[in-house]
């Protein structure tokens, strides 16, 4: 069983995405700031991280370069979930360290097989 760290501010998005990702045999730990995602990769990495962009106090972005440089192993993938597709935020996500880039709003069922995806390529 994969266990996925969901780091996502708002509780609707967050319990929706836990839910799904339960329900394909994921165990899913939520949290719904920065600070707390970097405790918890310390404290029992994950094997991807789905992250939310926009979030009070410390971006995705940056928690995304604090998982780079720290506690997360190279071949974690971080998967960013946001509302902005501009193609400079795509790029600054993936400069990052961002695996992949999924626009809201997003289908869970995509969520899902976008999630099952990385961590087959990762399995390889």
């Amino acid at each position: 069983m994969s266990t996925i760290l969901l780091v996502e501010d708002d509780p609707d998005i967050r319990h929706l995405v836990a839910y799904k990702l339960g329900k394909g045999g994921m165990d899913v730990i939520g949290v719904a700031d920065g600070v707390a995602a970097l405790r918890e990769a310390r404290e029992r990495p994950p094997d991807l991280v789905l992250l939310d962009v926009r979030m009070p106090h410390m971006s995705g972005i940056e928690v995304c370069r604090e998982l780079r440089a720290g506690p997360l192993a190279a071949d974690v993938p971080i998967i960013m979930l946001t509302a902005r597709a501009r193609p400079q935020d795509l790029e600054q996500g993936f400069a990052a360290g961002a695996t992949d880039y999924i626009v809201k709003p997003f289908s869970p069922r995509e969520l899902l097989e976008r999630v099952e995806a990385v961590l087959a390529r990762v399995a390889r």
